[in-house]
């Protein structure tokens, strides 16, 4: 037609969280024709459930069968969940405002000068990345699901503490819940599973790690993202590991036993180097600051690079040890202070609520806007 084809016409503006109500709606129309739904006949019902704005733009992605009925019935006021609801909206926005945005701080500044950085500098801004995508999204999951306690809407659990996860499969049972089971419902299922033969797996395995990748965007560093997730994974899943882990860690106890801090800081140390990569610009970048990790190895006992981010460091640790005491919870602070005086337990939300607004100057855009 006379036009010269080039990637300025392929700059097409996609509306904020499309994969999002994307996905929302084809699991509503793959339930009603597996006949595991009826379909609605309420309209208005069903546009509320695509468009319900609190997880809109970035999950958690709902289920019709979860969250459609809830549109049908009259909702009344309860000063009960309000309140979770507020809880869990302020500890949200202090993954966010105090964690996520702080971490970005530094990672941005060290990815982006990384050929200049030590080994022991690389190693932080992989942590700080690994702490700013989860503070992030996790804290956007968090105030959308607290807003829609508020008008009596519950919606799924999105992530359930993975940076304690004993190895990669359960990182993924408990990492982006909502994304996961729906790779796992409406795409590794239907392939076959595991049930079939050890081709069969690695195949089904590949394929939903490697969706997963593209589904954030079409870049060869989300391929080999996911394709490194799945390298992870296989072990676990041809030795029929892949379930060992399936409830909470040193449940009941104060601490892990050296076996489970061990494992975990294993998977955490493997789920900071994919992190590397779904980071980086291009796949060059991502390989060239993985072997950047190894160079200047005495920089590791310096600790002159460590007092540089101190105050970051500290904070991470206080804020893995919230985690970690709520990790049998919904959210870290669900249940945290509720059995002391009330004085102390809104003095406790008091000093959450002062440490927003003391790090909210600088603005960032959450991370999953752009997927």
């Amino acid at each position: 037609m006379g036009m010269d084809i080039n990637a300025n016409s392929l700059n097409i503006i996609l509306p904020v969280g499309i994969s999002f109500y994307t996905f929302q709606t084809l699991s509503y129309t793959i339930d009603v024709y597996r006949k595991k739904l009826k379909p609605t006949n309420d309209f208005v019902a069903f546009t509320a459930f695509v468009s319900f704005f609190p997880q809109l733009v970035a999950g958690p992605i709902e289920r019709a069968t979860h969250l459609l009925p809830q549109f049908y019935k009259e909702r009344k006021f309860e000063y009960s969940k309000a309140v979770d609801g507020m809880r869990q909206i302020l500890w949200g926005l202090f993954k966010k405002v105090v964690i996520a945005d702080n971490c970005a701080t530094y990672a941005n500044e060290i990815f982006l000068t990384y050929q200049d950085q030590s080994g022991v500098t690389l190693a932080l801004g992989a942590i700080f990345f690994t702490f700013q995508i989860y503070g992030d999204f996790s804290g956007y999951s968090d105030i959308a699901i607290g807003t829609s306690r508020l008008f009596g809407f519950d919606l799924k659990q999105n992530f359930a503490f993975p940076y304690f996860s004993r190895d990669i499969a359960e990182f993924w049972r408990r990492w982006h819940i909502s994304l996961s089971t729906w790779f796992r419902d409406y795409l590794y299922i239907p392939l076959g599973g595991s049930r079939g033969g050890t081709w069969m797996k690695v195949r089904n395995t590949f394929i939903i790690f490697i969706v997963s990748g593209f589904w954030h965007g079409a870049n060869w560093t989300f391929i080999v993202w996911g394709a490194l997730n799945a390298l992870y994974f296989l072990p676990l899943l041809l030795s029929n590991k892949n379930r060992n882990n399936l409830d909470v860690v040193a449940k009941g106890k104060v601490l892990p036993s050296w076996k489970e801090l061990c494992f975990m800081l294993l998977t955490f140390g493997l789920t900071v180097i994919a992190w590397i990569f779904f980071r980086s610009d291009t796949l060059n970048d991502a390989f060239q600051y993985v072997v950047g990790l190894f160079k200047d190895a005495e920089s590791y006992l310096m600790l002159e690079y460590y007092r540089e981010h101190g105050k970051l460091i500290i904070l991470l640790l206080l804020f893995l040890l919230v985690e970690w005491s709520g990790r049998d919870n919904a959210f870290a602070i669900e249940k945290m202070a509720l059995k002391q005086h009330y004085v102390l337990r809104y003095l406790f939300y008091l000093v959450i609520a002062v440490l927003v607004l003391s790090f909210s100057g600088s603005q960032n855009e959450f991370i999953y806007f752009q997927f």
